[in-house]
């Protein structure tokens, strides 16, 4: 296809939705381009390649859970959470022809677009990425910027703009952004990063391939320079992973002290299978509690039965936490026991019985 075509209806793939701004509630779809060469990786799977345990993809994944629909532009593969797969045509058509397959899929009136290799991209940035598009205007969000590409400003006139010439697009004052993208600490934009509006999406797109007659090879910055966008600075979600020092750099990081607990523990989630949010603080402290008053091979087998209990309570958190709760009464109450001064669980003040004492005195008789 030379242009984008939408098929279907409204909220289906590749319908079009009504144009205007959507509810400050409405939802997204994601696409994740992870069908690169990776060139500087020397070929490698990249998506497959695994920081912390967790495939790069699943990682991404992860950040995009809540979305609607996600779709991955890539030859199939096993992944932690069920996707949608589309394939750019022809594979290996560059970043716009993938995206253009991707959004072919989608219905949201948001879309978020990711690249695969982004190893700390975490929910709460995608959240401020989409509320910041839905606060309206540029000049309405506080800490968002939108600075002009190469002392041009970046909001197209409309389809008929020429998208080879920066000179031909200004900044509309009072106009509704197209999308929100991250920056990486050196100031450069992050595309593959970002939450655009599908319309402005579809729009850009098909104007593009009407000029150059398809999408094929076609960089990324002929569609960012067509689009009214705001930037978001996040140093550490914008990390992506192009070479091994990357990924080296990656795996300590997770390693470190105040990273690496979460990071085992939404590994072994991910293992497992299991989508459950719950206080840690609660579990370490029971751990702790059962290790100090009982014995160290306490803490380990507690805890698991606590998981054991909560699944048969029904699971979900609240399962959780009233095991946990219970366990650590009775590991507070173990070691109590041991302490010199324990007393009945009644409180009552009754002592042991005094032995009798030996008389001192002589026999009266």
């Amino acid at each position: 296809m030379t242009a984008y075509e939408r098929e279907g209806a409204t909220g289906r793939p590749g319908g079009a939705d009504p144009r205007g701004t959507p509810g400050a509630d409405a939802g997204y779809d994601a696409v994740v381009l992870a069908g690169g060469a990776a060139r500087r990786l020397g070929g490698e799977d990249k998506p497959g390649v695994r920081v912390g345990g967790r495939t790069l993809l699943d990682r991404v994944l992860a950040a995009c859970a809540d979305a609607t629909r996600t779709v991955v532009v890539a030859r199939p593969r096993p992944t932690a959470r069920p996707v949608e797969w589309a394939r750019e045509d022809p594979p290996g058509g560059g970043p716009l022809a993938a995206l253009d397959a991707g959004l072919r899929h989608t219905g949201a009136p948001y879309v978020l677009v990711l690249s695969a290799d982004l190893p700390f991209l975490e929910e709460k940035t995608v959240r401020r990425l989409l509320d910041t598009l839905r606060a309206g205007t540029p000049h309405e969000i506080p800490g968002a910027s939108r600075p002009a590409r190469d002392g041009h400003a970046t909001r197209a006139e409309g389809p008929g703009a020429r998208h080879d010439d920066p000179d031909s697009r200004a900044e509309v004052p009072g106009t509704p952004l197209d999308g929100v993208l991250l920056t990486d600490p050196d100031g450069r934009d992050q595309p593959l990063v970002a939450v655009y509006r599908a319309d402005a999406l579809r729009r850009e797109l098909g104007a593009l391939a009407a000029v150059h007659g398809n999408l094929s090879g076609l960089p990324l910055r002929r569609l960012v320079a067509a689009l009214g966008l705001a930037r978001i600075t996040d140093p550490v979600a914008s990390f992506d992973c192009d070479t091994w020092d990357d990924i080296a750099a990656a795996r300590a990081r997770i390693r470190e002290h105040g990273h690496v607990l979460d990071e085992w523990i939404s590994a072994v989630k991910d293992e497992l299978g299991i989508d459950l949010d719950v206080d840690t603080g609660v579990l370490l402290d029971l751990a702790r509690d059962a290790a100090h008053g009982v014995a160290r091979p306490a803490a380990p087998l507690t805890t698991f039965l606590v998981g054991y209990a909560a699944a048969r309570a029904g699971g979900g958190p609240e399962a959780v936490a009233e095991a946990a709760r219970k366990a650590a009464a009775l590991a507070l109450r173990w070691a109590d026991e041991d302490t010199p001064d324990a007393r009945p669980d009644n409180g009552s003040a009754a002592t042991p019985p005094t032995p009798a004492t030996p008389a001192t005195e002589p026999d009266a008789g």
